[in-house]
């Protein structure tokens, strides 16, 4: 799943390599790097959950078992971010480009509830990311101050339902006080604003709840789970498209709706993914090793290796032959480089931080 999201991401910017057409194809590459946000924010929160979920039934759940849960992602995504953002900051000053607010990124202020700033775009749901860190541990351990939980299980359910509530809520916000009637207001405004998106991974979360209480039906009705959320993308992928229900005739259910049922369509795929088991073929080592240097990929792939491609490698955007010889190059340099990030400095670090 994560080896999926990444490829769908890559490939979606090689929609700044081809020109722009009003085709198939082109809507399919916005879509593919679109859909592949999506994807990382449900798994992450799954992923996520099912850490948070065991340490909070297994232990007294304090302050230090926030830091312990905190310390433990922070070594797995700070080092990769601050590293990637140095860099690009440089690369700013290379080619002469104005990072505005370059502080914020130090913080992962850029998009908290604004909207997102032009410099480093990919780094928006990486500050969704971060924050859902932050805001599930501590309102877990928050609430428990007040309300001392008799069932810690339906505690941390009630819980991540309503955080789902709250943000989802905020769309509702956002709808009433905006006059959003373009897609691209709505891309850069909605979709790639914190406040708007923390749901998303919550929804995650819940899936790790289910995943772990109701483990005979998670397995039992994998495959009808999986129809569900097939169902969903057709719906929201062609049938919106077939019905004319754009964002100037439907706002609402753009603003509000159409994130939270993509998310729900993306978790319906986790129950038969989880299950999946090794296969011991050809595939498993490819797909295990994009897996591993996805969150490299994702950090290299678009401002540092295609900014730079495209700021000093010149092709003929008319010609078939250059264009695929560009996105050869693309795609290995960032292969290479993303190797090279993930074996020589974030390895490392996720091995400190199993020895402390």
């Amino acid at each position: 799943m994560r080896t999926t999201a990444i490829l769908m991401v890559v490939i979606g910017h090689c929609v700044w390599i081809v020109p722009e057409r009003d085709s198939f194809w082109h809507q399919l590459l916005v879509l593919s790097g679109f859909f592949g946000v999506e994807i990382f924010f449900v798994l992450s929160g799954f992923l996520i959950g099912k850490i948070l979920y065991q340490l909070y039934l297994n232990s007294d759940f304090s302050l230090a078992t926030v830091f312990y849960f905190l310390k433990r992602r922070w070594f797995r995504t700070l080092p990769n971010y601050f590293l990637v953002l140095v860099l690009n900051l440089l690369i700013a000053s290379l080619v002469g480009y104005a990072a505005l607010s370059w502080w914020k990124y130090f913080f992962f202020w850029q998009n908290l509830h604004t909207t997102m700033l032009p410099f480093f775009p990919e780094s928006w749901s990486l500050s969704v990311e971060e924050f859902a860190y932050l805001i599930l541990p501590f309102f877990l351990l928050i609430s428990g101050v007040f309300i001392k939980p008799k069932n810690k299980s339906r505690f941390f359910l009630v819980s991540v339902i309503v955080l789902i509530v709250i943000f989802f809520g905020a769309k509702i916000g956002y709808h009433n006080t905006t006059q959003n009637t373009t897609l691209t207001q709505w891309n850069l405004s909605l979709k790639a604003v914190v406040i708007y998106r923390l749901d998303s991974i919550f929804i995650g979360v819940l899936c790790s709840w289910l995943f772990y209480q109701f483990e005979l039906l998670w397995k039992k009705y994998q495959v009808l789970a999986m129809g569900i959320g097939t169902l969903l993308f057709f719906f929201q992928f062609f049938v919106i498209g077939y019905l004319g229900w754009g964002i100037e005739t439907h706002p609402w259910l753009w603003n509000v709706m159409y994130l939270p049922l993509l998310s729900v369509a993306v978790a319906c795929f986790l129950p038969f993914l989880s299950e999946w088991k090794s296969s011991h073929l050809f595939w498993e080592k490819p797909i295990v090793w994009l897996s591993k240097i996805s969150y490299s990929m994702y950090l290299l792939h678009y401002s540092v290796i295609l900014l730079l491609m495209k700021q000093y490698l010149s092709y003929d955007a008319q010609e078939t032959l250059q264009i695929a010889l560009f996105i050869f190059g693309y795609f290995s340099i960032t292969l290479i480089l993303s190797s090279l990030l993930y074996r020589f400095y974030e390895l490392p670090l996720m091995n400190l931080r199993d020895k402390n």
